[in-house]
């Protein structure tokens, strides 16, 4: 998952120098607030880490921006939740937005996530798939059915769609090509934010 990460944010911003770094201390995944605890003090390991080597920018590839405040209180640059940067994406573009997340114990922790950022007037609704995160990566197909699905539990209204998780970059292609939506993945939208921050486009 840090790989396909890795390769949506050099794709997005070609001119940037990405380094891509796994938390392999945490869970495996995040799938709700009690692995999102566990993974935020290796997490912030690696945000002194990066920060001290001289990072312009730091982008936290959890949809759930987990950790984001505890890291932006302690790095020396700029810290990025790729569902922050996706809010803020959605915030700019014309219509309601919703979001589709991996499971069910996700969705309040991005709901309280909308609001605390302000987002709620933009992004309106929050689905869950019912797919475990890591399906994203190793069955791709079965997530891409799963999402498709969850797409069309949508409120009618909806002109934007946020892929609720950093894995579900490996569907995006699929899904949009799928959907009268606008799809916005949060890797993406990270990695192009991070470009107002550099001083010599690396991160």
């Amino acid at each position: 998952m840090t790989q396909s990460a890795l390769t949506a944010a050099r794709t997005a911003a070609p001119r940037v120098q990405f380094e891509g770094w796994t938390s392999v201390s945490a869970p495996k995944s995040i799938e709700g607030p009690q692995d999102g605890a566990r993974a935020v003090p290796p997490l912030l390991d690696l945000v002194r880490k990066a920060s001290d080597a001289g990072a312009d920018a730091i982008i936290i590839a959890c949809f759930d921006d987990t950790g984001l405040a505890e890291a932006q209180e302690i790095a020396a640059c700029p810290v990025i939740g790729i569902g922050q940067a996706s809010y803020v994406i959605a915030s700019l573009l014309a219509g309601p937005t919703a979001v589709i997340t991996t499971v069910e114990a996700a969705v309040p922790v991005i709901k309280a996530n909308i609001k605390a950022q302000g987002q709620s007037a933009t992004v309106r609704h929050v689905e869950a798939a019912d797919v475990p995160v890591l399906t994203l990566t190793n069955s791709p197909a079965v997530a891409l059915a799963k999402f498709s699905d969850a797409a069309q539990k949508l409120p009618a209204d909806t002109v934007n769609l946020i892929l609720g998780c950093s894995g579900a970059v490996s569907i995006k292609r699929d899904l949009q090509a799928d959907l009268h939506l606008n799809v916005i993945d949060g890797v993406t939208a990270a990695a192009r934010l991070s470009r107002v921050f550099l001083t010599d486009e690396s991160v």
